[in-house]
């Protein structure tokens, strides 16, 4: 039997990267999803490849208008949903000592306002029993170089995780956080890794990780899959790293 059969999804972030594939595998075990991303072009893209069960919608996580519309398509189109996906984010790698003021508040509109209203919206169109899933990143534990602010975004979705698992438990809406490590996405070009770069960088990403390679946007789909399906029924605010162990490093 298929895990999430007859189940619908918001997956924010889902036209690339790790969003993407957690909407195909979600749409793969049998939901309905609706993907959220910046760009219609993309989003249309997207929804032509993951196949007729996805539907997407445009708008910026950081604007927050755009969780309004989601919830109200959400709530006319499918009455209700089982899952919510808080996937979309961005990051901007700076020392602390040259970050702006627009920078910072950039990514904490976008990486933890917005994942805090999306959440307040779309939980009045959820079922009882449904699952939300946050995705952090290891940076919220691990110090990296010119992730402070990034990694203060990422360790307040972890804070809202601990408070929404209680608040939300008469319902039994489960939330967890899932937390990539280094995982071979679009991503890493957008920060600065350029083509010829990329085998000095998996080389020295390779020693660095105790599983000796890149994650894969798959491997995070599993993990969002047990978070959000039966198979994690018991699991609620946790906070489940995907990292290949570079956190223990």
């Amino acid at each position: 039997m298929l895990a999430l059969a007859g189940k619908t999804a918001v997956v924010t972030g889902g036209n690339s990267g790790i969003g993407y594939a957690i909407a195909s595998r979600f749409i793969d075990e049998g939901a309905n999803v609706v993907i959220v991303g910046r760009r219609q072009d993309a989003v249309d893209s997207a929804v032509v490849a993951l196949g007729p069960r996805a539907t997407g919608l445009t708008g910026d996580i950081a604007d927050l208008a755009t969780h309004d519309r989601v919830a109200a398509y959400a709530a006319e189109r499918f009455g209700q949903i089982d899952i919510y996906v808080a996937n979309a984010g961005m990051n901007t790698i700076t020392p602390s000592d040259r970050v702006g003021v627009e920078e910072y508040d950039v990514q904490f509109a976008t990486n933890a306002r917005g994942v805090f209203f999306g959440v307040q919206k779309i939980v009045p169109v959820m079922r009882g029993g449904g699952a939300i899933v946050l995705v952090s990143s290891i940076a919220s534990q691990k110090v990296l170089e010119g992730h402070a602010v990034y990694a203060g975004t990422k360790a307040a979705l972890e804070a809202f995780a601990r408070s929404w698992a209680l608040e939300l438990k008469t319902r039994a809406i489960r939330v967890n956080v899932l937390s990539p490590g280094p995982v071979d996405t679009p991503i890493l070009a957008k920060l600065g890794v350029a083509p010829e770069a990329r085998p000095a960088f998996e080389d020295m990403m390779s020693n660095a990780i105790p599983l000796g390679r890149l994650g894969r946007p798959e491997e995070l789909a599993n993990a969002a899959l047990l978070l959000a399906s039966d198979a994690g029924s018991f699991i609620t605010g946790v906070n489940l790293r995907v990292d290949g162990g570079i956190a223990l490093t």
